[in-house]
């Protein structure tokens, strides 16, 4: 049949075109759509606008490469990881977004904070950590019996903290250690000790 008709004419636009022009119909005698790829398009974009939603629009992406959906830059495969389970093999964000949003829904699951109420943490301490007031704040402290955060602290004292196990005894014989107050333990008995108050 293809070399008796070498192309077929749309039912919309009237245009004798080929064949590869049309999407494919198995439900249709010569199993190809009624209208031409242009045109189902165009079809299918004022369906969506007369509901009230909005088509995104098509852009051209050159061979090897891909379009982000969230910072609309076409991007090589390079700069995406693989997914095989999606359709063409690549994940649906580069990774720079994919990363970002990552890291959103994770302190939105774990602190309950969002990237605005976050980045407004950190502009009301004055973009440096609570502690030493020197480092940038990078990295969220909370309380881990409650949850609530706390603050949000550079690497070093949030990992001071940590060692410490949130422990304000052990903090404040470390405060007292470093003004000159050592604390030694007075030997009572083999192997019991008795700390001074």
């Amino acid at each position: 049949m293809s070399e008796l008709h070498p192309g077929k004419k749309c039912s919309r636009c009237k245009r004798t075109l080929p064949r590869d022009a049309f999407a494919s119909n198995q439900s249709i005698s010569d199993g190809l759509q009624s209208y031409c790829r242009v045109c189902s398009a165009d079809y299918y974009k004022r369906r969506q606008e007369a509901k009230g939603r909005v088509v995104r629009v098509k852009v051209p992406v050159p061979r090897g490469h891909k379009r982000c959906p969230q910072c609309e830059k076409v991007k090589p495969h390079s700069e995406w990881e693989r997914n095989k389970t999606s359709s063409d093999g690549w994940s649906s964000y580069c990774r720079e977004c994919r990363a970002g949003r990552n890291r959103d829904s994770c302190f939105r699951r774990k602190y309950g904070l969002s990237q605005d109420q976050l980045r407004d943490l950190v502009k009301r301490q004055g973009g440096v950590c609570v502690i030493c007031l020197v480092a940038p704040a990078e990295h969220v402290d909370h309380d881990h019996e409650t949850g609530k955060v706390r603050g949000v602290l550079c690497f070093n004292c949030n990992s001071a903290l940590g060692k410490l196990r949130d422990d304000r005894g052990a903090m404040r014989r470390a405060i007292a250690y470093l003004e000159g107050n050592a604390w030694k333990p007075t030997l009572v008995a083999s192997g019991v000790c008795r700390l001074p108050s």
